[in-house]
């Protein structure tokens, strides 16, 4: 099938096999390794990406759905050689270790704080609830993201 949609900016046209999802199309058919697969079935959040500004599960979603849309990988957050400042608040207060889940973690604050530029600490935990994460206790990702709200 034949995808036209912008991704990370960037008008985006390509092909691909109907059962394809957005993970399958991200990972294998664009190459942006950003997006990671984990348990395949929605639950632990390391493939969120956004589509026009909300956050979805790359791994449950088909690719047919992004037809039209706008969708946005950690790879779309740096801009123009800058980090975005989520990613800068993760690696500054150590956030992200083994970082396999960082990628959704950073999308799922980065809606967030598009839709709530000023959560409490309860609604970031709140938002980041559907991702995973067997590294970090979550304290630290929490803490990035309040300062990067604090920061507005």
């Amino acid at each position: 099938m034949s995808l036209s949609f912008t991704l990370n900016g960037q008008p985006c046209a390509t092909q691909a096999p109907d059962h394809w999802t957005v993970l399958d199309l991200l990972r294998d058919g664009l190459g942006l390794m950003g997006t990671k697969y984990g348990c395949g079935e929605g639950v632990c959040g390391t493939c969120t990406v956004l589509a026009d500004g909300q956050p979805i599960r790359a791994c449950l979603v088909l690719a047919a759905h992004v037809r039209g849309r706008v969708l946005v990988t950690v790879e779309g957050l740096e801009r123009d050689g800058r980090l975005d400042p989520i990613q800068t608040a993760f690696a500054e207060r150590g956030a992200a270790q083994c970082g396999y889940c960082t990628p959704g973690m950073m999308l799922a604050a980065k809606a967030l704080l598009l839709e709530n530029p000023s959560p409490s600490e309860h609604e970031v935990r709140e938002a980041l609830s559907g991702n995973l994460c067997r590294c970090t206790g979550y304290t630290k990702i929490v803490e990035a993201v309040l300062a990067v709200a604090g920061s507005k």
